[in-house]
């Protein structure tokens, strides 16, 4: 299977990369070209745009930033839909709206070809160890095909319903994720606070009932006062604000939701929107007078 992939950021560099080791024939794209150097040393085919890369691919893999930036991936002029031959799959991993999401596999069934929704979670740790969740939305039986593409860049990768299933899960994802990131600033505050070390704090609670993947990856890095990005706070607020759109159209209250909302907020009107997930415990510690 000839796979295209273009977005090479933080995530898909090295989900790229990971492609290349499963022994995948691989073409990529990035607006910015000089992010492709990587992938074009490792064996990749470089293109021009993701025309091209679809005229080069029977599966093309987007990861970029949001709605608009898939919409025009895929629909404009010099687009995947330009060059995409019938019967091929467009696999989308980015975290966009599910609405959005269901737009754009209704074109590309259009034209022939099928669509998944296949956001994933676990950082830029798990893009490297090629140990991401992916969960996906779309034909289960174009799912099934696809699975050995998504085993060479995750540790799992489950089936969620159909197109844009795989979205309104990934945004679960979020909300779980961005709470308890608050509980886990929280936590350190609190220990730091009252006088107990909060590395020794989270190594006796990470195996029991508290423990979490937040609390085991970025609780150090708070009591550390490492804020270098591995999810940076003004993709995180991307997501948020899908969740929230998302949760207004269902008439669903979403309070916690909401409060993490907005004290990312306040970490972005304090210059800090490209730092890490974990700077979050800033906003805490300026509530306290402690910034």
């Amino acid at each position: 299977m000839k796979i295209g992939f273009i977005g090479l950021g933080i995530m898909g560099e090295p989900m790229a990369l990971n492609l290349l080791k499963a022994g995948f024939p691989l073409t990529v794209y990035n607006r910015t070209a000089g992010r492709m150097a990587r992938l074009v040393e490792a064996g990749a085919a470089a293109a021009g745009s993701p025309r091209e890369v679809a005229a080069a691919s029977d599966t093309v893999i987007t990861i970029v930033t949001d709605s608009p930036d898939v919409e025009e991936v895929v629909l404009g002029a010099e687009g995947i839909l330009a060059g995409l031959r019938p019967g091929s799959t467009v696999i989308d991993m980015s975290t966009i709206s599910p609405a959005v999401t269901r737009r754009l596999a209704a074109e590309i069934e259009k034209a022939g070809s099928e669509m998944l929704d296949a956001p994933v979670s676990g950082g830029d740790i798990g893009a490297r160890a090629g140990t991401l969740a992916i969960m996906v939305g779309g034909r289960e039986e174009v799912f099934t095909r696809c699975l050995p593409v998504f085993q060479a860049m995750g540790k799992s990768a489950t089936w969620v319903g159909g197109h844009g299933m795989g979205q309104t899960v990934k945004l679960c994802n979020q909300i779980l994720g961005a709470v308890t990131n608050l509980a886990v600033c929280e936590a350190v505050e609190f220990a730091r606070k009252a006088g107990v070390d909060p590395l020794i704090m989270i190594e006796a609670v990470k195996g029991g009932a508290a423990g979490s993947w937040q609390l085991a990856n970025l609780g150090p890095k708070m009591a550390a006062g490492d804020f270098a990005p591995g999810f940076m706070i003004d993709l995180q607020q991307k997501d948020l604000r899908l969740a929230l759109e998302a949760a207004r159209e269902m008439q669903l209250p979403a309070p916690a939701l909401a409060l993490v909302n907005q004290l990312f907020a306040g970490c972005q009107a304090h210059g800090e929107g490209r730092e890490g997930t974990q700077a979050l415990v800033k906003s805490l510690r300026r509530l306290g007078g402690n910034i």
